[in-house]
């Protein structure tokens, strides 16, 4: 099942993915013009979805006392493939196994010994498996980078995280980060229609802050930092962001 992910939560994959060890949530935050607390409620609902699936370390395993990393193409019956992940995953020295959609080559095998002879004997364990080995090949180099379209982009690093969805029957739903210097920051919903910011045929539906939920009313004051949920109906989508997210003149 999967799950929309919005421009922040894109975001913070992003940076998690980029250097999660020195990442922390109140930098995220700054980036994206949010409060710590809404990176770690985010945070936690994406772990809980199971998209981010945990934090691993990188390591040279041939600086780490000279030991060899090998890939191994093996191919497996494609009703077998799971059980038979899950088997080479419990071979001593395995580190990952990657499934392909694939009619050969369908289950990659990593794994670290400390000499040819741990690799052959992984080898040997895979092949006890009816694992047929394709081929095998060392590793010299694994080079990871964060996902690129979860990055920011020129304009969002200049007026904040801003998101809009298209629902099934044609309405789309904006999402916005109010930025301190916006026209709609401390000013409640009520201030913001006589103001003639906020049209009648645009609908606060939410507004996100500290990583709680806040259900509006006319009388609720938007404060900077602030993930406003908007509905608008026949209004242009530039003009509502604009509402909540340009610089006050």
């Amino acid at each position: 099942m999967s799950h929309r992910l919005d421009e922040i939560d894109r975001r913070i994959i992003h940076a998690l993915m980029d250097d999660a060890r020195n990442t922390s949530a109140p930098m995220i935050a700054e980036d994206l013009n949010v409060s710590a607390g809404t990176v770690r409620n985010r945070i936690d609902r994406l772990e809980a979805e199971g998209i981010i699936q945990g934090y691993t370390a990188t390591i040279d395993f041939e600086r780490a006392g000279g030991r060899l990393t090998s890939l191994y193409m093996c191919t497996v019956p494609a009703a077998e493939r799971e059980r038979l992940a899950v088997a080479a995953q419990s071979i001593p020295g395995v580190i990952n196994v990657r499934v392909l959609m694939a009619g050969r080559r369908d289950l990659h095998v990593v794994a670290v010994g400390e000499d040819t002879e741990d690799l052959r004997e992984i080898a040997r364990s895979l092949s006890e498996l009816d694992i047929q080995i394709e081929d095998e090949e060392l590793v010299q180099t694994e080079i990871k980078s964060p996902y690129a379209p979860f990055g920011p982009s020129d304009v969002q690093q200049s007026a904040g995280a801003t998101n809009v969805v298209t629902l099934p029957d044609g309405t789309e739903v904006v999402e916005a980060v109010v930025p301190g210097d916006s026209p709609a920051a401390s000013v409640s919903i009520c201030e913001m229609c006589s103001d003639g910011h906020l049209g009648e045929d645009v609908v606060v539906v939410s507004i996100e802050r500290d990583g709680e939920i806040i259900r509006p009313t006319e009388g609720t004051v938007i404060e900077p930092d602030d993930v406003v949920t908007l509905l608008p109906r026949d209004v242009p989508i530039e003009d509502v962001i604009d509402s909540f997210t340009a610089a006050d003149s």
